[in-house]
């Protein structure tokens, strides 16, 4: 558009930079095609951590009733994850400005920076995983001992100089040209052969006796879906900021969904699998080097983890730069990365499920608000003038309540679906109208 005064420089710059987090993107940065959403949520979607929490599965449940939970749960999670990405997409907006758009822009602050911490949260713990794997290839397969102090520190220093190093590029061009192109077909590749490999082991130690296991009734079916939906949950308050940069929602949603629905079923499947043919006790990341070819696709998955680290740390960036716009998102990255890298060494990071479990409980409800209000005939938004939403901010307390009254007097309902179903249904129901929701101009 023509400036009337751009003869006047001093009169047309502006007096704070743009915030790109809080506004939709142009129609020119959408990149992203149904491979793309595809390639970057089975990639997101894979990992040691969840690895590792499919094996909590086994023996608190049964192997029927573990599959099931993984099947459903999976799919109802990333159902979720591909309908905030459609949301993202349609709209424009970040994570951060769904949250604005929802709960006002005062009230706002709050999900955001607790999203923020959590994702420093995530960020550390992968850095944990990515130098404990290290650390565990360098001693069974070098004889090399890095679990001192000096090693310690190396292993996450090398890590987190990598998350720099990617931090310091294009995201966009992160997703098309190295994750799609060439991480995928590795990771594929490397689940395929470990898959091979521990399926083997357990059609010799006998499938029927596998399939018939009971579990020790520590854990429900409910529940177990609970720890499965956790984690696509947990890409909830990030999804949004890559779906933006799709160029269709439909897209987006079907390609989110697909990508990690499979990534989610065959990770924890993978940590049923191993752990059920493993002696009792096993170190998980020792197993899977045991086994033939262990050490490559192990480290394949290593690499893969990076690019997990990679969406945490630049979804906090872009959260803090909706907070701080004068802070660039590559520079809130940046110093978001030498801070996990330094809470990795210091912080004990291997309570895992009750962090997956907590985080449900926070971001589960805040998301069935933001999806109730805004994702019902995806209206064109932008951020709301309202200082804070009442009625969205105590329903999303509400909720809250609800999931932890549910996990305390009636674990065996399950807290996640219930909770979401009754902030989605509230929020619709006393959404505001649509002529009250400001549409984004050309």
């Amino acid at each position: 558009m023509a400036n009337t005064h751009s003869a006047d420089h001093t009169s047309t710059a502006p007096a704070n930079p743009p915030n790109s987090a809080l506004s939709p993107v142009s129609h020119s940065e959408r990149v992203f095609s149904w491979h793309d959403h595809t390639s970057l949520w089975f990639s997101m979607g894979v990992g040691l951590l969840v690895i590792q929490v499919g094996a909590y599965l086994v023996p608190a449940v049964g192997s029927r009733d573990a599959a099931i939970a993984i099947v459903l749960g999976s799919l109802i999670g990333s159902g979720l994850l591909a309908w905030t990405a459609r949301l993202g997409c349609e709209s424009g907006l970040s994570s951060a400005g769904l949250m604005h758009a929802t709960f006002g822009s005062s009230f706002a602050r709050l999900p955001v920076l607790l999203n923020m911490a959590q994702l420093i949260g995530w960020t550390t713990f992968e850095l944990v995983i990515m130098r404990d794997g290290t650390a565990a290839i360098g001693k069974q397969s070098f004889g090399l001992s890095l679990d001192g102090m000096g090693g310690m520190i190396a292993t996450t220093l090398l890590w987190g100089a990598v998350l720099l190093l990617l931090l310091a590029g294009s995201m966009t061009r992160l997703v098309r040209k190295l994750i799609a192109r060439i991480g995928l077909p590795l990771v594929v590749a490397s689940l395929v052969w470990l898959t091979w490999q521990f399926g083997s082991l357990m059609h010799t130690q006998g499938l029927a006796a596998f399939w018939a296991r009971h579990g020790d009734g520590s854990m429900g079916m409910l529940s177990a879906m609970d720890l499965v939906i956790a984690m696509p949950v947990s890409w909830l308050p990030l999804v949004a900021d890559y779906a933006r940069y799709g160029k269709k929602g439909r897209s987006a949603l079907s390609g989110t969904w697909l990508g990690y629905a499979l990534a989610n079923i065959w990770c924890y499947a993978l940590g049923v699998l191993v752990v059920s043919v493993v002696p009792a006790g096993s170190d998980l990341v020792g197993a899977l080097l045991l086994a033939q070819g262990g050490l490559l696709a192990l480290s394949l998955i290593l690499v893969d983890e990076i690019d997990n680290a990679y969406g945490d740390v630049y979804s906090s960036a872009v959260s803090g730069h909706s907070i701080l716009p004068t802070w660039s998102v590559r520079k809130w990255g940046l110093l978001l990365a030498v801070l996990c890298m330094a809470l990795a060494m210091v912080l004990p990071m291997h309570s895992l499920e009750p962090f997956l479990l907590l985080l449900s409980s926070v971001f589960v409800p805040l998301y069935g608000v933001i999806l109730g209000r805004l994702a019902v005939g995806s209206p064109a938004l932008s951020v709301s003038d309202k200082k804070v939403d009442w009625m969205a901010a105590g329903l999303w307390l509400l909720g809250i309540a609800c999931y932890h009254f549910l996990t305390n007097y009636a674990p065996q309902w399950g807290s996640a679906l219930p909770t979401l179903a009754l902030t989605f249904t509230l929020a619709w129901l006393t959404r505001p109208a649509a002529a009250a929701l400001r549409e984004v101009r050309a």
